[in-house]
């Protein structure tokens, strides 16, 4: 059966932080074809290991504050004193190629995208409970206790927003939860908008007389 690429879908995935989201969306990029991640502008500090172009445009606050000014932001917002921007020319070019592209955004982002993009989906990844998600932040590392204390309370703050999103997934289970978000993937690709123009000819011939 032949059919033709259509747009790809654009997929929010928000998540508390600790969650575990970045670990999802990494092992859901390399289990799913024609899927990526949208990568954005920001002004926090490069951490060891991130590459340029790859996890983020590194920028300063004033080429940040010139590219918003700008319009070249589809969405932006400040987490934790820096700001994240997702530039409108690179998303648009890669869903019109028909990838189906992934936005790693927080709500505030999120009730951007989806005021621009009606059809967008939105995705909310969960801990377990909340001591699992205090207990992950300290096991990086990376924070002290007072900078967990205010990731805990921001965590919170995001979780509060989880009504607005289309789909829940719990992350206990590792696995688990990356079969629930390739099965959200699937579903997206199955809808009726999508289908249309990927099976255009076999629809014409079914209702053609």
């Amino acid at each position: 059966m032949n059919t033709k690429p259509s747009r790809g879908q654009l997929l929010i995935i928000s998540a508390p932080s600790g969650a575990g989201k970045t670990s999802l969306i990494k092992a859901l990029v390399e289990a799913e074809e024609r899927i990526e991640v949208s990568v954005s502008h920001t002004t926090r500090p490069q951490r060891p290991g991130e590459q340029e172009g790859i996890n983020y445009f590194f920028v300063s606050d004033s080429e940040f504050a010139s590219l918003r000014d700008k319009g070249e932001f589809f969405e932006w917002a400040e987490v934790f004193g820096h700001f994240y921007g997702t530039g409108i020319s690179q998303l648009e070019t890669r869903l019109a190629q028909g990838a189906d592209v992934i936005l790693e955004i927080d709500w505030q982002g999120a009730q951007q995208v989806r005021g621009l993009v009606p059809d967008s989906a939105w995705a909310f990844i969960l801990p377990p409970s909340i001591d699992s998600l205090k207990a992950r932040l300290q096991s990086r590392g990376q924070d002290n206790d007072d900078t967990i204390e205010v990731r805990m309370a921001a965590a919170q703050a995001e979780i509060s927003h989880w009504e607005e999103a289309d789909y829940l997934i719990i992350n206990e289970d590792f696995d688990v939860a990356l079969a629930e978000l390739r099965a959200v993937v699937s579903s997206l690709r199955l809808r009726t908008s999508q289908q249309r123009v990927a099976l255009s000819e076999l629809i014409h011939q079914l209702v053609s007389p």
